[in-house]
């Protein structure tokens, strides 16, 4: 038996058919084989009472639905949607509720269709992604369902460094004014809600942020290229934690069948700090409350294939007269690492590196400083590769040479296969006795393959994660590295590179096995077809540097072997 062979094989196939089914569940919103599942959305762990919190925003958000009963009852308004824009967003905000309907990003290209820019917020047939605030309290407040009126002011950036849009609402005794702030090369929104107790009597206002989005797979989402699309969250007791449309909708379900028992969300509940969100590939919006400041986290169904997840924060007890002050941030563009950091603590979790992050953060930074020299991501990653071959050079050496020493021996392995061949027993014996002569570690030549497979799933998660890559190109026919080659050039590159390294290894003795050994290069270049474009470079160029230090350590190691 062909000890070293077999291993490498098995080893191949099994941890890379594992890993890259891991990397698909975990891209889709489904738990790591390697980590303890988070607890299920739909968990029935008791609690006491139903939050009057996330009744009171879901009956609010309810009433916005078409032909819901209190849609009609708003007093008549002039309605408009008001456009703010700025160098990096275009904003549409509805003062039907003062609801951020639609937000595109000028310095990103739709992904489908790149004459177009990315849209974020949307309010359409199809897609729904939406942006909300109001009030809620023993009386029927100002929330997102209540006509606003916008005051006079500039609705795009010119000479200054920043643009607001002032809204207000008078409903229920409490008068409302929301004031969202863009500010110049930046994709956070300061969001102020100014409340005023109109009234006679004292009130007791509750004010909740929610982002709404529909169920749907995202356009362009296949077997092969899936992401996660989903609401995420973070609270300094849970960390960072990634929800699913799916099991807010199983929650929902056993609640209504269980409304006396408070079933489990899944989620922190209550907090002082953090933020809520929903994430997408490359992309995320998150709602940052005031800090400091009690609030309910909230998930929930709030119409057909459409859900929310937001925080509601007590605003105190306000006196006739009074006004409180309170101040979030909506952040709404790409996961910029750098960006997210200066926003909220944990904010920069979104960019999903997976299970190898200890490995991909450090990875990212050297390429980004190879980056700021280079100015082109495939002369990074080919650069980036060298450094990781030289970093592993004295490892990936000596499992070259073990594989050089086997080849040395092939002639004495064959003769111990022939002369034992009725007696597997024997013959293992006799190779272990050639091993130990010949001082060869029979798992030697696993050892480059070992190595690279942690650098291949981070650098894969580096460059599935990183919104800087998205339409980078390098050269000719690869204009974007986080795409498949559309030419297939990659891949074939890859296949031809892995053809000669399996010839430089030493040849089975079993044909059946020397067929599977050439069959490999074909079938991981099949499944590059569908690998970022990027990788596959890593890949190609790793194989091309392998191939000519494991040339030259056997063409130097053979004579010495054979005196």
């Amino acid at each position: 038996m062909d000890i070293n062979k077999r291993t490498i094989l098995w080893i191949v196939f099994a941890v890379s058919l594992v890993i890259l089914w891991n990397n698909w569940m975990v891209s889709t919103g489904k738990p790591s084989m390697f980590s303890p599942a988070p607890p299920a959305a739909s968990a029935a762990a008791a609690k006491s009472g139903v939050p009057a919190s996330a009744t009171a925003v879901a009956a609010a958000t309810a009433a916005a639905q078409p032909g819901a009963p209190g849609a009609a009852e708003a007093a008549p308004f002039k309605r408009e949607v008001i456009t703010i824009t700025t160098d990096v967003v275009k904003a549409d905000i509805d003062t039907l509720g003062g609801e951020l309907v639609r937000l595109e990003l000028l310095k990103h290209h739709d992904k489908i269709d790149a004459k177009k820019n990315q849209v974020l917020f949307q309010k359409g047939d199809k897609n729904t992604y939406l942006a909300q605030t109001g009030l809620v309290g023993a009386a029927s407040l100002p929330n997102h369902t209540t006509g606003f009126t916008a005051k006079p002011g500039a609705r795009a950036l010119a000479d200054g460094n920043q643009v607001q849009l002032v809204l207000e609402a008078e409903q229920g005794g409490v008068k409302l004014v929301k004031t969202f702030t863009f500010k110049r090369g930046d994709y956070t929104i300061d969001v102020r809600h100014d409340v005023t107790n109109t009234g006679a009597a004292p009130v007791e206002p509750q004010l909740y942020l929610q982002l709404v989005h529909d169920g749907n797979k995202p356009e362009g989402d296949t077997w092969f290229n899936s992401s996660f699309t989903g609401p995420t969250m973070y609270t300094p007791a849970d960390k960072y934690k990634k929800l699913t449309f799916e099991g807010i909708e199983k929650h929902d379900a056993k609640q209504k069948e269980n409304p006396a028992v408070k079933l489990d969300a899944g989620h922190a509940e209550k907090a002082d700090s953090g933020w809520v969100a929903i994430s997408q590939h490359f992309f995320v919006s998150a709602f940052v409350p005031q800090d400091k400041l009690a609030r309910d986290i909230f998930t929930k169904k709030i119409a057909p294939n459409t859900y929310a997840i937001g925080v509601l924060q007590p605003l105190g007890t306000l006196a006739p007269g009074a006004t409180i002050s309170n101040s979030a941030k909506l952040y709404s563009g790409p996961q910029d690492e750098k960006a997210l950091e200066k926003v909220a603590p944990g904010l920069d979790l979104v960019k999903d590196y997976g299970m190898l992050t200890i490995l991909a953060k450090p990875m990212y930074w050297v390429m980004e400083q190879l980056f700021a020299i280079l100015h082109n991501w495939g002369w990074t990653i080919i650069v980036f590769t060298i450094l990781i071959k030289l970093l592993f050079f004295p490892l990936s050496a000596a499992g070259y040479r073990s594989m050089a020493r086997m080849k040395v021996v092939t002639p004495k392995m064959t003769a111990i296969r022939e002369r034992h061949k009725g007696d597997p027993q024997k013959m293992n014996q006799a190779m272990m006795e050639l091993y130990k002569t010949e001082k060869i570690n029979p798992l030697g030549g696993c050892l480059p393959i070992l190595v690279q497979m942690p650098v291949f799933i981070a650098l894969y998660w580096v460059l599935n994660a990183s919104v800087e890559m998205r339409g980078a190109p390098w050269v000719g026919w690869i204009t974007d590295l986080t795409q498949p080659d559309p030419w297939f050039i990659l891949p074939v590159l890859y296949a031809i590179s892995m053809y000669i390294t399996t010839k430089l290894n030493p040849a089975p003795a079993d044909p059946m096995q020397a067929k599977m050994m050439l069959f490999m290069p074909l079938a991981f270049s099949v499944m590059f077809f569908f690998f970022p474009s990027g990788l596959v470079l890593y890949w190609v160029v790793n194989n091309v540097l392998s191939i000519g230090q494991q040339y030259v350590i056997t063409k130097k190691f053979a004579p010495a072997e054979a005196k």
